[in-house]
């Protein structure tokens, strides 16, 4: 996945995400599971494209970077 495709598959969930908060109220719990799953994919998407970056700035392959598990990404400290 390059980096303009990244970008889409981010700003895509980031659609879905919002379509989902503006129920407010109204979210099922399928849906409020759904919004812990498309929060954890964005983590690790800008997590790979993070990498992407770093790679491509220090004259590394970007394409050698890897999509980390959900459970790597979401132990990051803030």
């Amino acid at each position: 996945m390059n980096d303009q495709e990244l970008h889409a598959h981010i700003e895509q969930l980031v659609a879905e995400e919002h379509a989902l908060l503006e129920k407010g109220g109204e979210v099922s719990s399928h849906e409020r599971t759904r919004l812990g799953a498309i929060n954890v994919q964005l983590d690790r998407l800008w997590d790979l494209l993070r990498q992407r970056r770093a790679r491509e700035e220090f004259g590394q392959d970007p394409s050698t970077a890897h999509e980390r598990s959900a459970d790597t990404v979401e132990k990051y400290l803030q």
